[in-house]
């Protein structure tokens, strides 16, 4: 739930702002035909970002990087264009026909190329919600549902906000405002469309080049943080306009509508520290919540004689889950894992899976998880293969004990070095 919830807001808070920015900067009163296009090209984004997610989804034919190299190259150069050509047609310096709808197209590529970018990920993480073979009906699914869902809503209700809070103030502080935060995503995607040219050796290798790259990898949420201080100047700025403006009236009213006018203001300028504060907790403490160290429960004795191993039916009939180690030949330690299913079976596997290697289980309200992908394991289908399930063990009864042979944990010690 917590995983999906921090991904939503990290992959796409920054092109909600940003569209919400060119939304405020255009509008006007009578903006409605310049509103437009940028409503188009949102619409164009959205319905190539699912064309695109379907298409990597069912077929082989898609290489991501490339198309993400190209889609980041048109970004940046229609958001300069629109940056460059709307002062100048403020200002009357531009050609009316030609320089306006140069001015409209170049902002509406802008906002489909931001969009296209951002959605194709956010629709594909439906799909990663189950394995193979697992129903959509089911608590997990459900849960991951339910945060990908409220990462959704908060970016949206951010860019709203956003947008309520600049398009009130003066043309000149959206122009700026919007200005510096496309410069501060051009930044961040050239550096990507470098890091995709290097990594294929289409552009020379260099140490200097190498160390500024490795640093932009590992510093890349900064760019975010950095979009979301430089639009904060909006809601901080019609905060502070709402107290000093004095404006005439005359009859109680008209001060009663002023008044009211003022605290519509002050709302949506506390809605976007209220969205922006909500992100920052979800990128930063519930991502360290979310990712933190799950420690595996210890490993319990049991008995070798020979090459068999014997572990007590009552130490394991609790139906909690119990884990084990043989120590292989070369000195591996093979672990395994043991759970009553019900009265009749046990679940009896690796602590390891063919998907995400020897990582291990462990238990969470009652329920197995996978500690590298978070997969609830349904307990009925431990030991048969498929999915994220332990790797089968084999193994029998016998006067009231379960046997296990060491050279079937002997086989298998490759897959814990």
């Amino acid at each position: 739930m917590l995983k999906y919830l921090v991904q939503v807001v990290q992959v796409s808070l920054t092109a909600a702002v940003l569209t919400a920015a060119a939304f405020a900067f255009i509008s006007r009163n009578s903006a409605v035909k310049r509103v437009k296009p940028l409503a188009l090209g949102c619409a164009a984004g959205a319905v190539f970002a699912l064309v695109l997610a379907v298409l990597k989804r069912v077929t082989v034919l898609i290489d991501r990087e490339s198309w993400n190299t190209g889609i980041l190259a048109v970004s940046i150069v229609s958001g300069a264009t629109f940056a460059v050509l709307s002062p100048k047609r403020r200002r009357g310096e531009a050609s009316p026909r030609a320089g306006g709808a140069l001015s409209e197209i170049s902002g509406a590529v802008f906002c489909c190329s931001l969009l296209f970018f951002t959605l194709t990920d956010i629709f594909l993480y439906p799909t990663q919600f189950t394995l193979a073979g697992e129903s959509v009906f089911s608590t997990d699914f459900l849960f991951k549902l339910i945060g990908y869902l409220s990462g959704l809503a908060l970016v949206c209700f951010a860019g709203l906000a956003l947008y309520k809070a600049g398009s009130k103030l003066p043309a000149r502080a959206r122009a700026a405002v919007f200005f510096a935060g496309i410069g501060v995503n051009a930044v961040d995607q050239i550096l990507k469309i470098a890091q995709s040219l290097y990594s294929r050796r289409i552009i020379p290798q260099s140490r200097f080049l190498f160390n500024i790259l490795k640093r932009a990898v590992n510093y890349n949420g900064y760019f975010l943080y950095a979009v979301m201080a430089v639009t904060l100047i909006l809601p901080v700025a019609l905060w502070a306009k709402s107290f000093r403006e004095k404006q005439e009236y005359s009859n109680p009213a008209e001060h009663r509508k002023l008044k009211a006018a003022a605290r519509n203001k002050r709302r949506w300028s506390a809605s976007v520290v209220t969205a922006y504060a909500l992100s920052l907790l979800c990128l930063t403490a519930v991502r360290a919540y979310d990712e933190r160290e799950v420690v595996l429960s210890p490993i319990e004795p049991m008995t070798i004689v020979g090459e068999t191993i014997t572990i007590p039916s009552e130490t394991v009939s609790d139906g909690r889950l119990h884990r084990f180690m043989y120590t292989a030949s070369d000195g591996t330690g093979v672990r395994f894992i043991v759970i009553k299913k019900n009265e009749a079976a046990y679940g009896v596997g690796l602590d390891a899976c063919d998907i995400c290697g020897p990582t291990g289980y462990y238990e969470r309200r009652d329920e197995v998880v996978c500690k590298l992908c978070d997969v609830v394991m349904n307990k009925s289908t431990i030991g048969f293969k498929g999915g994220c399930n332990p790797v089968p063990l084999a193994y029998t009864l016998e006067n009231g004990s379960m046997l296990i042979q060491t050279s079937d944990l002997e086989n298998e010690k490759g897959r814990f070095r």
